[in-house]
C-alpha cells in the first residue's frame, strides 16, 4: 500500500459522476490533491481529500509544458513526496509518469483493485457507467479488464 495517494482532477470527476467518490476513502483512507486540482474540480471536497501545496514549482512549470496544469501539478507533487501513488487517466500524463518512475493508476485500476479487495462486487457495471459518462474505453481494454476481474 502506498504511503501517499495523489489524485488528478479526472479521477475526482469520473468517480463523482459514478457517485463513488467515497471509494477513494475506502481504498486509501486519505487522498492528496494540489490547489490546482481543487480549483479544476470546483466542487466542495470531502474531508478525506486534503489539499497539499507544492513546495517548489520548478517541476510543475516544466511538466506544464507537456500537459494540463492539474496533471502537471499532480506529477510534481508525486516527485516531491516519495512512495506516492498518482491517480491519473490521461495517456500522455501516464507515459510521463512512467518515464519519471512514478507509480500510477487510473480509475479503472482503482475499480479492479476495489473488486479484488471486496469493496465492490463487480467492475462491469462501473465500466458501463464510465463509458456512458464519456470515458473512451477500447473494446480490447474493456474485455481485458473483465477477464482480469473474472467477469468474462
Amino acid at each position: 500500500m502506498p504511503e501517499v495517494v495523489i489524485s488528478d482532477t479526472s479521477c475526482l470527476i469520473l468517480l463523482s459522476k459514478l457517485e463513488m467518490l467515497s471509494l477513494l476513502e475506502k481504498m486509501y483512507r486519505k487522498i492528496y490533491i494540489t490547489e490546482i486540482v481543487a480549483s479544476e474540480y470546483g466542487e466542495p471536497l470531502p474531508e478525506f481529500i486534503v489539499t497539499q501545496k507544492l513546495r517548489d514549482d520548478f517541476h510543475f512549470r516544466v511538466l506544464e509544458q507537456e500537459m494540463d496544469a492539474g496533471e502537471a501539478s499532480s506529477l510534481a507533487l508525486g516527485l516531491e513526496i516519495p512512495n506516492s501513488l498518482i491517480i491519473l487517466d490521461d495517456r500522455k500524463a501516464r507515459k510521463i509518469a512512467k518515464k519519471l518512475n512514478l507509480p500510477h493508476t487510473g480509475v479503472i485500476g482503482i475499480l479492479v483493485q476495489a473488486k479484488r479487495l471486496g469493496k465492490i462486487e463487480k467492475v462491469k457495471p462501473y465500466l458501463e457507467l464510465l463509458k456512458a459518462s464519456g470515458m473512451w474505453i477500447s473494446s480490447d481494454l474493456y474485455f481485458e479488464i473483465l477477464n482480469i476481474s473474472g467477469e468474462n
